[in-house]
């Protein structure tokens, strides 16, 4: 059976630059998601767009943050990590300045999916180095727990701070946040992966079964599928119940404090060799939320709901992607991981859609997303092994 090499992690005194790298990088290049309804109230406003061109543009660029992978298997073990930082985040800067600018909608459409394939090309980078560190966990941790802290403060700063100012501004403001991450590259080392062998003999660590690669995989497109498919009905869920928009968006911004904390915790834990009772743990709760969210009668239930949905998700994944990086192999693990992460997010909502249609109820897109969750759970245990400690 095809095998693919077992990680060699690099020594943990390089480790800290790695962890900035990611803290800063992640926070800000999902700017774009986390202010999306900023942004598209702007947009109807300054433009007169309607929901569905509105809706287009978000999903090019989700579209073009994920297949920002498929060039990466060309240029990530082939160029230096610093030089090809610097290179995008450049692009993502221009990109950023002249769709302020623009007032074509197709323009506009164009130069936001060559934005987000640049900040989807170092994205790729984030998740190959977390897994290179002695403690991914921890690394996946910091990627997670940054972009909701950053998501937390623009939520509360943006729609004040840009209330009477049109849609460039906001860009404008992300081309300068993007120049602020500059000076983080050189914390990371932009040959990691270009000194190790495209292939060769398995080391010590032995050799990781490609059943195993795909069962990873497998792993995180179910887990982002019934998630996303969830997370994106959860308005509608409410107000089935009678619960009313504005306590509906209440509840969904206290949700995400749970999900700070988890991401916090996990990322203060770090690899451990509990990582499969953590995993076990979250995916119950995760589980536990979907069964809930089945015939909300009022606020209580679809708060609790959401809160334990927020903190299992935040909780789960930087364990699910170590996982992943445990696999080792190439850099090519992850940036395939990332492709599944799109995927997901790209499936989810749309079968939610069309069985929430067809159905005419949430019932359905409820059971089906548990099964995702199970499925996922499933996969994810096949890849845990006994692992000794990690040092802190």
């Amino acid at each position: 059976m095809s095998t693919l090499l077992a990680p060699v992690r690099p020594r943990a005194g390089t480790d800290r630059g790695i962890y900035t790298y990611i803290a800063v990088f992640s926070a800000v290049l999902y700017m774009v998601l986390l202010i999306a309804p900023v942004i598209a109230g702007k947009l109807v406003q300054q433009f007169g767009l309607t929901p569905g061109q509105v809706g287009m543009l978000f999903s090019f660029e989700l579209g073009a943050f994920s297949l920002a992978t498929v060039p990466a298997y060309l240029w990530l073990r082939r160029m230096n990590l610093n030089t090809a930082t610097y290179l995008f985040t450049a692009v993502a800067i221009a990109g950023n300045i002249v769709s302020g600018f623009l007032d074509s909608f197709a323009l506009l459409v164009a130069a936001r999916v060559v934005t987000s394939l640049a900040a989807g090309s170092i994205t790729v980078i984030i998740l190959t180095l977390s897994g290179k560190t002695s403690n991914p966990s921890r690394a996946f941790g910091i990627f997670v727990v940054f972009q909701l802290l950053m998501g937390a403060v623009i939520l509360a700063v943006f729609p004040a701070l840009f209330a009477n100012a049109g849609v460039a501004a906001i860009y404008w403001t992300m081309a300068a946040l993007a120049a602020c991450c500059l000076p983080v590259v050189r914390k990371i080392d932009g040959d990691i992966l270009r000194r190790e062998p495209v292939a060769g003999v398995a080391g010590a660590a032995g050799t990781v079964p490609v059943g195993k690669f795909v069962a990873g995989l497998a792993a995180v497109l179910l887990f982002y599928v019934g998630l996303s498919g969830v997370w994106s009905f959860m308005a509608q869920i409410a107000g089935g119940a009678g619960v009313d928009l504005s306590t509906v968006s209440m509840v969904l911004a206290i949700a995400t404090v749970p999900g700070i904390i988890s991401s916090l915790l996990a990322t203060v834990l770090g690899d451990s060799p509990k990582r499969r009772m953590f995993l076990l743990a979250g995916y119950v709760g995760l589980a536990a939320a979907v069964a809930l969210l089945f015939g909300v009668s009022g606020v209580l239930q679809f708060a609790a709901a959401a809160m334990i949905f927020k903190f299992a998700w935040t909780f789960i994944l930087p364990y699910l992607l170590s996982s992943l990086a445990d696999l080792g192999g190439s850099g090519h693990v992850m940036n395939t991981t990332n492709l599944m992460i799109g995927t997901g997010f790209a499936i989810g909502p749309a079968l939610s859609g069309v069985l929430i249609e067809t159905s005419g109820g949430f019932g359905s897109m409820l059971a089906v997303a548990l099964a995702c969750t199970l499925a996922s759970l499933g996969c994810a245990m096949t890849l845990q092994r006994k692992r000794a400690a990690v040092p802190a």
